[in-house]
């Protein structure tokens, strides 16, 4: 009888957990962290360069230190297995020179120059995410599978979106007046941080309703909670920033952009944080 009941135990483990630990996931999970460091590095970086070359002395030491942090987040991305893969290591080498390149003359530029020079870079690396979760998907678990695909194709490009709407914004907003052009692309971005928030919050429920036990108990928390800042921050943008009219602070808008983007990148540490521990098994 003890028999069957240790037996009736270690299935019921076996099913909630593998056997075996799955290596490559493990390694694609510290390559896709290494990537969001980069993203972050970059998108910094650019905002930091910006202010600099507009008479913002004080961004020097910071920009040094993110240059160092997309620097380590490379080191580590060329150090892994995925690095490998012709396509991945493709796309990550022109990466790495072009940035090389980039900080090297950055300071050389006129500000909108350095900013459109940093912003095609971080669109390289989230075309690389996209290929992330392609090329590297094959032998993972279910639940990498989808996480990672949330991360890459959802979590990082919404932070991107809503970096560049915290950036034209807060221009428009210190310069007291917007243009044409500005309105158009501000628009678009509305309708793509939409787009994202909503497919997120969708993809996450359905990664939850399977997977809650590998998951942090804030998560739910955190995703009412960016969802409702994501809803402000673009009211404000429809309601101030777009009809040239702002009573707003430039500063505390470009801190909102920023706190919510520190709020999508906890949920993206939540879900690799998932991932690498369906990653492990009994064995």
């Amino acid at each position: 009888m003890r028999i069957f009941i240790v037996l009736a135990v270690l299935l019921f483990s076996l099913d909630a957990k593998s056997l075996f630990s799955n290596n490559d996931q493990m390694s694609n999970s510290t390559y896709i962290n290494s990537l969001k460091d980069l993203v972050v590095a970059t998108q910094k970086t650019r905002g930091l360069t910006n202010s600099y070359l507009n008479g913002n002395e004080s961004a020097l030491l910071l920009i040094h230190g993110n240059q160092r942090d997309m620097k380590n987040a490379i080191g580590v991305m060329e150090s892994l297995p995925l690095a490998s893969n012709p396509i991945v290591m493709d796309r990550a080498t022109n990466i790495s020179q072009a940035l090389i390149k980039l900080n090297n003359k950055a300071f050389k530029l006129e500000p909108s120059v350095a900013f459109d020079s940093y912003t095609e870079q971080v669109e390289q690396i989230l075309m690389l995410a996209q290929t992330i979760s392609k090329q590297g998907s094959q032998d993972l678990n279910p639940l990498g599978k989808e996480a990672s695909a949330l991360m890459m194709e959802v979590i990082l490009p919404l932070t991107e979106q809503i970096g560049r709407m915290r950036g034209m914004g807060s221009g428009i907003i210190a310069k007291g007046s917007i243009k044409n052009n500005q309105k158009f692309a501000i628009l678009a971005m509305l309708s793509e941080i939409e787009d994202l928030d909503s497919k997120m919050q969708t993809d996450m429920r359905t990664i939850l309703a399977k997977n809650k036990d590998k998951y942090d108990s804030g998560i739910d928390r955190n995703l009412i909670s960016a969802q409702k800042s994501i809803l402000e921050y673009t009211n404000v943008t429809k309601n101030s920033v777009l009809q040239d009219s702002s009573s707003l602070n430039a500063d505390d808008y470009f801190t909102q952009g920023t706190d919510i983007i520190s709020m999508l990148i906890n949920i993206f540490n939540s879900n690799n944080k998932a991932v690498l521990a369906d990653s492990k098994g009994w064995i």
